[in-house]
């Protein structure tokens, strides 16, 4: 991905963040096996071996997705990016979720190699993450969902009218959250957890 240098603090790291989520969302569907590993093809990225989605439907839907939320992560608009695992009743299995701060009043120059440096490590992390998972049916879906601290206007915004309002059902109760990793390198902030239905969540 381009990067230029004329870019403010915050689209700099707004383009860092979209290419690395793009990369972090393959691996995860990697991980949990919803495709054959054929479907996916070994690539170098921030220096460590991550997975690229050989389907071009695959590969396009996780890169529109991140895109298209570009302009709103340099606004600092979204909150929280989601991989939710459904079973075939629609109801969520598993949820990873990435957290995001990007801080808006940061006025330095971004030092890219620090920032990949940091979020590198995610791709370290993931595999071993895999024991904290769930193994999930062979009819499952997924998706991505974003979740915004404001909503954009998507009459001032074409960007907004690729996003629409979720209908995906919700846990009743707390769910349980299991840590997996977080950076803090300014002007961003991730940390990456995993939410499971609580044990008390009533069964469909």
């Amino acid at each position: 991905m381009e990067r230029r240098d004329n870019q403010s603090p915050q689209a700099q790291t707004a383009r860092i963040l979209v290419e690395f989520l793009e990369a972090a969302i393959t691996s995860i569907v990697f991980l949990k096996g919803v495709y054959p590993s054929g479907a996916f093809e070994r690539r170098r990225y921030m220096n460590v071996v991550v997975q690229k989605a050989r389907y071009p439907q695959l590969g396009e839907y996780i890169n529109s997705a991140v895109t298209g939320l570009l302009p709103f992560i340099e606004k600092g608009l979204v909150e929280r990016v989601a991989v939710i695992f459904f079973d075939s009743e629609n109801i969520p299995l598993e949820r990873f979720i990435f957290n995001l701060s990007v801080n808006q009043s940061y006025g330095s120059k971004v030092e890219a190699a620090d920032l990949e440096f940091s979020l590198r490590s995610f791709f370290i992390k993931l595999p071993v993450s895999e024991t904290l998972t769930k193994v999930l049916p062979q009819d499952c879906r997924w998706e991505i969902t974003a979740y915004f601290r404001a909503l954009p206007q998507a009459s001032t915004s074409k960007d907004a009218e690729l996003w629409i309002p979720t209908d995906t059902k919700q846990w009743l109760q707390p769910p349980l959250i299991t840590p997996v990793k977080s950076m803090s390198s300014e002007p961003l902030g991730v940390q990456l957890y995993l939410e499971h239905p609580s044990l008390s969540e009533p069964k469909p």
